[in-house]
Protein backbone atom coordinates (compact mmCIF):
# COMPACT_ATOMS: atom_id res chain seq x y z
CA UNK A 1 0.00 0.00 0.00
CA UNK A 2 2.54 2.44 1.12
CA UNK A 3 6.10 2.66 2.92
CA UNK A 4 6.19 3.45 6.92
CA UNK A 5 7.37 6.80 5.84
CA UNK A 6 4.57 7.54 3.60
CA UNK A 7 1.73 6.60 6.14
CA UNK A 8 3.47 8.69 9.52
CA UNK A 9 3.38 11.30 6.67
CA UNK A 10 -0.40 10.70 5.87
CA UNK A 11 -1.17 10.28 9.89
CA UNK A 12 0.02 13.69 10.87
CA UNK A 13 -2.05 14.87 8.33
CA UNK A 14 -4.74 13.54 9.23
CA UNK A 15 -4.26 14.55 12.95
CA UNK A 16 -4.37 18.09 12.37
CA UNK A 17 -7.11 17.52 10.37
CA UNK A 18 -5.53 19.30 7.09
CA UNK A 19 -6.04 16.30 4.76
CA UNK A 20 -8.64 16.68 2.67
CA UNK A 21 -11.96 14.17 1.67
CA UNK A 22 -10.15 10.41 1.02
CA UNK A 23 -12.07 7.36 -0.08
CA UNK A 24 -11.28 3.90 1.06
CA UNK A 25 -12.04 1.05 -1.51
CA UNK A 26 -13.70 -1.91 0.86
CA UNK A 27 -14.86 -5.04 -0.41
CA UNK A 28 -17.88 -5.17 2.28
CA UNK A 29 -19.43 -1.54 3.31
CA UNK A 30 -21.84 -2.80 5.34
CA UNK A 31 -19.36 -4.69 7.05
CA UNK A 32 -17.19 -2.45 7.59
CA UNK A 33 -19.72 0.14 8.70
CA UNK A 34 -21.45 -2.43 11.56
CA UNK A 35 -18.19 -2.78 12.64
CA UNK A 36 -17.39 0.52 12.79
CA UNK A 37 -20.27 1.66 14.12
CA UNK A 38 -20.44 -0.51 16.99
CA UNK A 39 -16.42 1.40 17.90
CA UNK A 40 -18.19 4.55 17.85
CA UNK A 41 -16.92 5.88 14.49
CA UNK A 42 -19.39 8.89 13.62
CA UNK A 43 -21.07 8.36 10.14
CA UNK A 44 -22.38 10.56 8.25
CA UNK A 45 -24.34 8.86 6.00
CA UNK A 46 -25.52 4.87 6.17
CA UNK A 47 -24.48 2.61 3.12
CA UNK A 48 -26.05 3.70 0.35
CA UNK A 49 -26.57 2.36 -3.28
CA UNK A 50 -24.96 5.11 -6.16
CA UNK A 51 -24.69 3.75 -9.25
CA UNK A 52 -21.12 2.86 -8.86
CA UNK A 53 -21.86 0.34 -5.89
CA UNK A 54 -22.19 0.99 -2.08
CA UNK A 55 -20.85 3.74 0.25
CA UNK A 56 -20.94 5.38 3.58
CA UNK A 57 -19.60 8.67 4.52
CA UNK A 58 -17.82 9.09 7.89
CA UNK A 59 -15.84 12.00 10.01
CA UNK A 60 -12.34 11.29 11.73
CA UNK A 61 -11.84 12.63 15.04
CA UNK A 62 -10.24 15.15 13.31
CA UNK A 63 -12.47 16.47 11.37
CA UNK A 64 -11.81 15.21 8.22
CA UNK A 65 -14.43 13.33 6.09
CA UNK A 66 -13.75 9.81 4.24
CA UNK A 67 -15.97 7.76 1.79
CA UNK A 68 -15.88 4.16 2.28
CA UNK A 69 -16.70 2.38 -1.30
CA UNK A 70 -17.81 -0.86 -2.20
CA UNK A 71 -17.54 -0.57 -6.14
CA UNK A 72 -20.01 -3.10 -8.45
CA UNK A 73 -18.17 -6.16 -9.50
CA UNK A 74 -15.15 -5.53 -7.29
CA UNK A 75 -13.34 -8.57 -6.21
CA UNK A 76 -13.10 -8.43 -2.17
CA UNK A 77 -10.38 -5.93 -0.90
CA UNK A 78 -7.86 -7.44 0.82
CA UNK A 79 -5.53 -6.30 4.04
CA UNK A 80 -2.51 -4.57 3.71
CA UNK A 81 0.28 -6.46 4.63
CA UNK A 82 0.58 -3.98 7.80
CA UNK A 83 -2.59 -5.12 8.91
CA UNK A 84 -2.55 -8.92 8.93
Amino acid sequence: MMDEQTAAQVRALVAKGVLGPGAFDIGDCAGAYAALSEHGVNFLSEPAEPPFGIEATLRANSGNWFSMTERLGSPPAQPSPARR
